[in-house]
Formats: C-alpha cells, sequence, structure tokens
C-alpha cells in the first residue's frame, strides 16, 4: 500500500505545487487581455480624434456614452450566459417583446413603476423558458435559443398586430429611464455602471459567480465537487433575460413607442462585445471589465464609422468582419496555450 500511496502522494504534491504558478498565469493573462484592449480603446479614440474633430464634442462623447450602456447591459448578461459555454440568440427577441407589452400597458394606463416590473418579469420568464430548454429539454442552448429567438418575435409582431405601440400620456413621467440626466450623464450610463458593479461583484466575490466559471471550464467536474449545474446554468438565462428587459425599457423610455422590430441584431452585436471583452465562448474564462471595454470599443468603432459617412449596409459587413476576426484570435489563442501546456 505505500509503494502505491507513494506515487499518488508525489502527483498530487506536484499538482498542488503547480496550483498557485497557474493561477498567476491565468491572472497575469487577464491583466495583459485587458491591458492589450485598453490600449486598442485609447488608440481608436485617438484615430476618431483625427479622422474627425467632431469625435470630441461633448454631445457626441455623451451620445456614445448612451451607446456603451444600451449594448453594454444587454452584453453583461450574454456574459453571463457566455462563461458557462452557452449562447443566448434570443435578446433581442426579448427586447422586441418587452417593448410592445409594456408600451401597450403604457397606453392603457398602467403605473410606471409596475410597467417596469412586469416588463422585468417577462424578459426573465422568457429567460427561464430557455434555461429550461436546456437543463431539463437537455437541448442545445444554440438551438434552444434559435427557436425562442424566433417565437419571441412572432409574439411581439402578434402583441402589437405589426404595428408600433406609442404611449403619448405616459411618455413624460416614463422619460428619466431612456431620457434623464444624473451628474450631467445619462441615467442609461448610471444603469450601466450599476448592473457593471453588481456583476463584477457577483462573479468575483460570490460562490455563485464561482460556480459559473466552474461549469464554463468542466460541468462534470463542477457536478463532481458539489455544485448544482443544472440550477447554475438555469440561473443564467433568467440573467440574460432581465438585462435584455432592462434595455428594452431603456429603448421604449428614449424613442416613446415601442416597436415589435426592436432588438434585430442585437444579439450578434452583443455576442461580438462579449468576445471583443476577451469572454471564451468555450466557457470559464472572462469577465465583466472586459465585455465594458468590449462595448467601448464597439460604440467607437460605430461613431467612427457614422462620423466617416459610411453606409449602415456597409457598417454591418464592418460588424460581421469584427466578430469573425475575434472568434479566430480566440480559437488561435485557445490552441496556442493547449500546445504550450
Amino acid at each position: 500500500m505505500d509503494d502505491l500511496a507513494g506515487p499518488k502522494a508525489g502527483r498530487m504534491s506536484n499538482i498542488v505545487d503547480k496550483m498557485p504558478t497557474a493561477a498567476k498565469k491565468m491572472r497575469l493573462g487577464r491583466f495583459w487581455r485587458t491591458s492589450g484592449l485598453l490600449w486598442v480603446l485609447v488608440a481608436l479614440c485617438i484615430a476618431a480624434a483625427l479622422i474627425s474633430p467632431a469625435f470630441l464634442n461633448p454631445f457626441n462623447i455623451v451620445n456614445v456614452l448612451r451607446q456603451v450602456a444600451l449594448f453594454g447591459i444587454v452584453s453583461i448578461g450574454l456574459t453571463f450566459v457566455i462563461l458557462t459555454a452557452g449562447i443566448d440568440l434570443s435578446v433581442g427577441s426579448i427586447v422586441a417583446v418587452v417593448a410592445v407589452s409594456s408600451a401597450l400597458l403604457l397606453q392603457i394606463g398602467i403605473p410606471v413603476p409596475l410597467v417596469i416590473l412586469a416588463g422585468l418579469a417577462v424578459g426573465m420568464a422568457m429567460g427561464a423558458v430557455n434555461g429550461l430548454g436546456v437543463t431539463l429539454g437537455r437541448l442545445p442552448p444554440f438551438i434552444m435559443t434559435l427557436g425562442m429567438m424566433v417565437m419571441g418575435r412572432g409574439l411581439a409582431m402578434t402583441i402589437s398586430d405589426g404595428h408600433p405601440i406609442r404611449f403619448p400620456d405616459a411618455s413624460d413621467d416614463f422619460a428619466w429611464l431612456g431620457q434623464g440626466h444624473l451628474l450631467g450623464l445619462p441615467v442609461p450610463v448610471w444603469l450601466f455602471v450599476t448592473v457593471a458593479a453588481l456583476a463584477y461583484f457577483v462573479l468575483r466575490f460570490t460562490p455563485f459567480g464561482r460556480n459559473i466559471y466552474a461549469v464554463g471550464s468542466n460541468p462534470e467536474a463542477a457536478r463532481l465537487s458539489g455544485i448544482n449545474v443544472g440550477l447554475t446554468i438555469f440561473s443564467v438565462y433568467v440573467i440574460s433575460g432581465a438585462l435584455a428587459a432592462l434595455t428594452a425599457l431603456i429603448f421604449i423610455s428614449r424613442l416613446t413607442v415601442g416597436e415589435p422590430v426592436a432588438g434585430v441584431g442585437l444579439e450578434l452585436e452583443a455576442i461580438a462585445i462579449t468576445v471583443i471583452g476577451g469572454t471564451s465562448l468555450f466557457g470559464g474564462e472572462g469577465g465583466v471589465i472586459g465585455t465594458v471595454i468590449g462595448a467601448a470599443i464597439f460604440a467607437v468603432i460605430a461613431n467612427i464609422l457614422n462620423l466617416a459617412g459610411v453606409s449602415p449596409f456597409t457598417q454591418q459587413i464592418v460588424k460581421g468582419a469584427i466578430i469573425v476576426a475575434a472568434v479566430l484570435f480566440e480559437a488561435q489563442r485557445r490552441r496556442r496555450n493547449g500546445s504550450a501546456s
């Protein structure tokens, strides 16, 4: 027994000895990736200022910050999902359903606080259906959320009968959410900062956050270590639905109309932002800080294209190329890490 226990004990000792080194390397890798993203953002801002002096106009800066907030909130929800090696293609449709249903409630005179709660509940319910399909139905996340994307878009069209829903009587009471300012910054920016801070705290300092990383890295190992894998995956889809709903409420507050085509293509932009921010599509790597910087990079690129007079159709080509380049970079990085280990 001693002869057998000796080599095992030695191997375990070696693994334990290597763990701090591996953790240090992982933290160092995250630091360099985040630093690199910051330099990319700075370079883009300098390039934008050189291309068009209008970039530094305070009015334009506020618009860029508002764009960062709108895309960033839904991207943080998607970060939770992608960290578990999942995907959520339905966030754009959730935005549409919440937009038209909330606009309808405002149109018939339901108080604003109840409309906000109802909108968040609708988003969480649609996220819960995604979570149940992935966990209990054992459907691949891509298939489940693709189905929800189609169903959600149809539901939004059915609720609104294919027409925008306006709520002129309630627009003044509801406007603060999307049009108001606090300390000189738009309210959506403060909401984004609050959501990002909460998400960072959850992922960094809570057992639930550690469970998300564990499930994304190796679900079988997470299950054997006592983590409720199904509940963790279910929860991240509910979070994604809730943040998509918050984005929808900001949208309709700003536009004072709920449109059934709201959020078309939003899922692809949110995925691009999350991947640009360093969150791995294979799960277990990434975080909120990268997503925040990714949202800023994406908004600055969109602003540069607008200032340069690039047509919206050409912008779609650029955004698609960014997604492909980000995924290719991530795949190459994983291959290098795999060969190095």
